[in-house]
Formats: structure tokens, C-alpha cells, sequence
């Protein structure tokens, strides 16, 4: 680890600074940040401190890095630790890599500037598989080895964490570590053990590096990759996933929070400088979802549903507002509307911020509990447009994915919405989800039109002249992901949702209406990287080596580019996006997210007879998730 590296803070010249796109991004120093005045006088006097230093590190852009929760609220939990330092580093946009390359200037944490090679960890939190290759261009940049087994005993411990490392296998052979779950507990207790290794360094028998990992490896939901071999069948699928080492668990088990009003959260947080993609403070309402949509990965990996007191909830928000000056606030949840104390926790706020000009935001709410008494304590602040997730245009599929809304539903509540004064609305929906038939896509448009029409016949019934209709659809490419009931089906071909995307964009057709869909070039990719496993890390390297970063971004992805390069290693795009035999071992079988994988497959064979499995607080599906001991499946004994 660290211990034997100088303090060499880098400064960044001011000509450099002036050669980018916003410079804020940085040069740190903003309101909230944490100096520990007291660990940078030992580094700038010795060179090094026995305090733990761990860099959070974020593979995309400062400004939305700032807008990720978890990173907030990591931050928060390891500086509350005396014996830790978190600093933050992010990935330099295409200007400042240049910069950093020409001059050979390395990466660097914002708050001590420090490059990255001086930590003792080094945490990535991986909140999207097309963020990869940046996870690489910023180890190569703060000057650590690309790869866990190049790097020496003085290099830092390489971590991950996020919702895709649930399938961290195209990526496995970057990372020293990698931490399923919630890392509230979990990234304190590998701290300890860094802080036990750091001390160790002063006696005769200093922990290797290899001794801290095999350490590391028995705390609950760690996986360290090198500790497993993979073997494969002739056909290229998984035939094994095994320890290679005594004593090293053969499934790794996520963590989570049991009691979410008990473990820290950052009231007082960093204050940007710079406007960032969401520009507001937020409040954790629960984690986990109810529903059980089968397209949704999130409402798996998160299970089971644990909720924040209304009393816990409005201290927080209070204190955020005072303390960040946001002037609007967030509320964070999978499904909003589900919380079961969201009208006290409103009105508790509303009146709190009353004469304040700050608005709440409340975002992921079903239309089936939509309710214009709801609509108006929030415009009562600021009215805004309103989204909705029908998801499909039939209630056929719409019953297949388990959505639970029907088109009364959602008319309904538009209705509610109409007449408390909204006309914008923004509808989002999947194209090639299973079983899905042009008529289902059709179904869309009807829908849409419909949606349409009652704007037009709320203002009759009124009787009065309404604001111009704003009807915002917007379509993304289905991408079957791990961990849920449609793990095993195929993603569309690229020609068939061209096909489908062309039909809509005829269909609706009108000055109310702005279509609008998301790339299928970068669907594709990300189909390959969520689904892959470890044979893709060479293509991932040599994909970075040839300049793909920012994929994320739609004008730096190449997709012809990553297609040879797969292809160059004798893999295809339809081996990672075929259909899955019910059979088959998959690369991520070895990581238990407490859903159970015959529970998916049942909710497979439900959705193929289009049967709706109810939501968890009306009825327990077996899921699995009860093993942790709390949560929404242990909510009828309390009562």
C-alpha cells in the first residue's frame, strides 16, 4: 500500500485550467469538502500518516459525479471515521487527459492533490456498464497498474462497488476487490483492515498484499476475483465458477442495511461550485421495491424494501436545506408513491420550508396511486412537468413484465393531472421487451393519442382555454439484465427495433408530441458488458488502448469499433445477446443477491402465461429475500 510513497501534491497551472471546458471540474475547494487538516500536516511533513487515505473515484464527468448519492454518502461515512481520509477523483474529460498525458502530470484527488498511486485504496462506485474503460483510464492516469496482478505490494488495493458489479466478471481482473451490497458497514470494515495492514508495516511481519486480500475475502460480501477460476464449455458458456484458495466462500452474499434510520447519512454535504446534472439535495426515502417489475434489475438486487421513519426523514431534509441552501429537495426511491408515510413526511415539509422557495421533487411515482390531493402539495411549491413510466402500450405486455397499471390507470390519473393544471407530461417506455408483437407497439401510439384527446376533453369539461399540451415520449431498447426473471431472453436484434422505432415515429405524428428514443448502438454494447464475463476484459483493455472512452456518451461510442475488436477475440454480439438455456450456469451464479434464481425462473413461466404476481406487502412471492432477517417481509409479524 501507500506507506513508502512521498507526498507529491500536483497543482494544475492556471493555463491549463483556462485550456478546458469548465475548470471547476477540477480544481476542488468547494463548501462542504473534507480537508483533515491535521492528516495533510503529517503528509506534508513526513510523506506519509498511519490514517487510512481512500480516494473515491468516479468514472464520468465531475458534474455527474456529484449528482450520485452513494458517493455522497460514502464520503460522508468514511470521514466520519477518524482513522480514514476520503478524498474524491474523477475522470478527466478528453481535454484535461490530454493535458495530464502531454505533461505527464497523474491524476489527482481534489481535496489534497494527491495522484492516485498514493492511496491506500482506491474505490470505484460502478454505476454503469458503459463506464468501464474509464475505470481504466483513470487508474492508468494516477499511475496504477491497469491489471491486480501487476501491481506490487506498494500499489493501492483496487476496489469496486455499485448496482453492476453484480456482474463484475467482464471487469473482475482490474479489481483487487470487489463489495456486493451496501457499503455503509461493509467499506468500514475494509478500512479497519487497511488500517491494520498500514500499522503492520512497523513490525517484522508486515501483511502482504495477499494476506490483507485473503483477509479481506471473509468479510461478509467481498468477492475478490483472483481468489475464483472460471472454466468454460465448448461452447463458450460457463462450465465453473471456483475458489482457488482454502476457505474462500463459493457464493458471495450481498450486504445490506437492515435499519436505515440507524446508519449515517449526510446532512451537511459538498456544495458545488459548478452546476451539476441534478442540482439538488436529496432525501433517501426506502431501498428496495415492492412491485417486482420483471424488467427491473434494481427492484431485484435491492430487496428487500426497508423504509426511512417520516420522522427521520423530515429531520434530514431540514437540515439539508439549511445547511446546502438547495432550493429544491429530492425524494429517492425506486417508487416513490409506495412509501407508506409520504403524506405526513409532505406536509411536514411543505410547512417547514413554507416562505422558503424551496420545492420538493418526487420522482418515480405510479400512475395508479396518483392523486390530485399529492399533485398539489408539490405544486404549492413549484409546478413542473410530470413523468410517468407506463413502460408498454398493451395491457397484455404490460401484464407479461408485471407492470400492475392498467390503461384506466393511467388515464385516470393524467385526468387528475389535467385538471390540477399540469400540460407536460413525459411518458417512457421499452421497445423489444419479451413476447413483444407489432401490435404491442402499435399500442403505444394509441395510448399516447388518447392521453391526447382527455387533455382536450378535461379543458371542454372545465371549460376553460388550458396551456399548450406538451407530450414527451421517449423509448429505450429493452436489454434483458442479471438477477431478474428475463435473465434467460434474448434482446432484440438492431434491425427489429429499427423497424419499430420507424413505426412509432410515423404514428406519432403531431404538434403535441416529441418523440424521442435512446441510442441502440450503445444498447447493444451494453447488453454485452451487463450479461458478459471474463474473456471481455481483454477486449476492454485493448478497446482503451484504442482510445474508447466516455462510451456512455453517444459522439465517442464506436460501435463498429467494439464489434471488431470482439470479434478480433472470437467472440460475437450474439453469443452475449441470445436467448439462455434454463439450464445454464451463468457468469454471475456465484453472487447471491437473496433472490433466488428458481423464483426468477418461475416469475419467467408467469410471464409467459401473462400472470401478474402481486406486490410484496400484499402477498409474500417466496422471492427469497426474507434470509436477511428484516425489511417489508418481516412487516406483517411486527403488526
Amino acid at each position: 500500500m501507500s506507506l513508502q510513497h512521498s507526498y507529491h501534491p500536483v497543482t494544475l497551472q492556471h493555463r491549463d485550467l483556462m485550456a478546458v471546458q469548465n475548470p471547476a471540474r477540477y480544481t476542488g475547494g468547494e463548501w462542504g469538502a473534507i480537508i483533515k487538516s491535521e492528516v495533510l500536516s503529517e503528509l506534508i511533513a513526513t510523506g506519509r500518516t498511519d490514517t487510512v487515505r481512500f480516494a473515491f473515484c468516479f468514472p464520468d464527468i465531475y458534474e455527474i459525479g456529484m449528482s450520485n448519492l452513494a458517493l455522497r454518502i460514502l464520503y460522508h461515512v468514511l470521514n466520519s471515521s477518524p482513522d480514514v481520509w476520503c478524498e474524491r477523483a474523477f475522470s478527466p474529460w478528453k481535454d484535461m487527459d490530454a493535458i495530464l498525458r502531454e505533461k505527464k502530470i497523474p491524476l489527482f484527488a481534489l481535496e489534497s492533490g494527491s495522484p492516485l498511486c498514493e492511496f491506500d485504496i482506491v474505490g470505484f462506485t460502478l454505476q454503469y456498464e458503459l463506464c468501464y474503460t474509464n475505470v481504466l483510464q483513470m487508474l492508468e492516469l494516477g499511475g496504477i497498474p491497469l491489471r491486480s496482478a501487476d501491481r506490487t505490494e506498494t500499489d493501492p488495493i483496487v476496489v469496486a462497488g455499485g448496482p453492476v458489479v453484480y456482474n463484475s466478471e467482464p471487469v473482475a481482473p482490474f479489481f483487487d476487490l470487489i463489495m456486493i451490497g451496501e457499503g455503509e458497514e461493509m467499506i468500514l470494515e475494509l478500512t479497519d483492515l487497511a488500517k491494520k495492514k498500514k500499522l503492520s508495516a512497523k513490525t517484522d511481519h508486515p501483511m502482504t498484499r495477499e494476506e490483507f486480500l485473503l483477509q479481506a475475502a471473509s468479510i461478509p460480501g467481498v468477492y475478490v476475483p483472483s481468489f475464483y477460476d472460471v472454466s468454460y464449455r465448448a461452447d463458450g458458456t460457463v462450465q465453473s465458477v471456483l475458489p482457488n484458495r482454502a476457505g474462500i466462500p463459493s457464493v458471495i452474499q450481498k450486504r445490506i442495511i437492515l435499519d436505515l434510520d440507524a446508519v449515517s447519512y449526510p446532512t451537511e454535504t459538498i456544495v458545488t461550485n459548478t452546476r451539476i446534472v441534478h442540482d439538488r439535495a436529496y432525501l433517501e426515502l426506502f431501498r428496495g421495491c415492492i412491485r417486482g417489475c420483471r424488467f427491473c434489475q434494481a427492484g431485484f438486487l435491492y430487496r428487500p424494501v426497508r423504509e426511512k421513519s417520516a420522522e427521520t426523514l423530515l429531520e434530514q431534509g431540514i437540515a439539508l436545506e439549511q445547511s446546502t441552501g438547495c432550493d429544491e429537495l429530492g425524494m429517492l426511491s425506486l417508487s416513490t408513491s409506495d412509501f407508506t408515510d409520504l403524506s405526513p413526511l409532505t406536509d411536514g415539509l411543505i410547512e417547514a420550508f413554507d416562505g422558503h422557495h424551496t420545492s420538493l421533487s418526487l420522482p418515480s411515482l405510479r400512475v395508479d396511486s396518483f392523486s390530485l390531493d399529492l399533485m398539489e402539495k408539490v405544486s404549492s411549491t413549484r409546478k413542473s412537468g410530470l413523468t410517468f413510466a407506463p413502460e408498454a402500450g398493451t395491457q397484455r405486455l404490460r401484464d407479461v413484465i408485471n407492470k400492475g397499471i392498467s390503461e384506466e390507470d393511467i388515464l385516470s390519473s393524467l385526468d387528475l393531472a389535467f385538471q390540477g393544471g399540469w400540460s407536460s407530461v413525459k411518458l417512457y417506455f421499452m421497445l423489444g421487451l419479451p413476447s413483444e408483437t407489432e401490435e404491442d407497439v402499435i399500442g403505444i401510439s394509441d395510448l399516447v393519442r388518447k392521453i391526447e384527446q382527455l387533455y382536450f376533453d378535461v379543458a371542454r369539461r372545465l371549460g376553460t382555454r388550458l396551456r399548450k399540451l406538451e407530450i414527451t415520449v421517449s423509448t429505450s431498447m429493452y436489454i434483458p439484465k442479471p438477477f431478474t426473471p428475463f435473465q434467460w431472453e434474448p434482446q432484440d436484434s438492431l434491425e427489429a427495433f429499427q423497424r419499430k422505432q420507424s413505426l412509432l415515429r410515423e404514428k406519432l405524428r403531431s404538434r403535441n408530441i416529441k418523440y424521442i428514443w435512446h441510442d441502440l448502438d450503445t444498447s447493444c454494447w451494453e447488453v454485452v458488458m451487463s450479461r458478459g464475463d471474463r474473456r471481455l476484459a481483454d477486449v476492454l483493455e485493448k478497446g482503451y488502448r484504442k482510445g474508447y472512452i466516455f462510451d456512455s456518451w453517444d459522439d465517442c461510442f464506436s460501435y463498429s469499433g467494439w464489434v471488431s475488436l470482439l470479434e478480433e477475440a472470437g467472440l460475437s454480439m450474439d453469443f452475449y445477446s441470445r436467448r439462455r438455456e434454463e439450464d445454464e450456469i451463468f457468469p454471475w451464479d456465484h453472487i447471491d443477491c437473496g433472490v433466488k434464481k428458481e423464483f426468477l425462473l418461475r416469475e419467467k413461466k408467469r410471464a409467459e402465461q401473462g400472470i401478474v404476481t402481486p406486490p410484496c406487502r400484499e402477498s409474500c412471492s417466496a422471492c427469497g429475500a426474507d434470509c436477511f432477517g428484516g425489511g417489508v417481509c418481516y412487516e406483517r409479524e411486527r403488526s
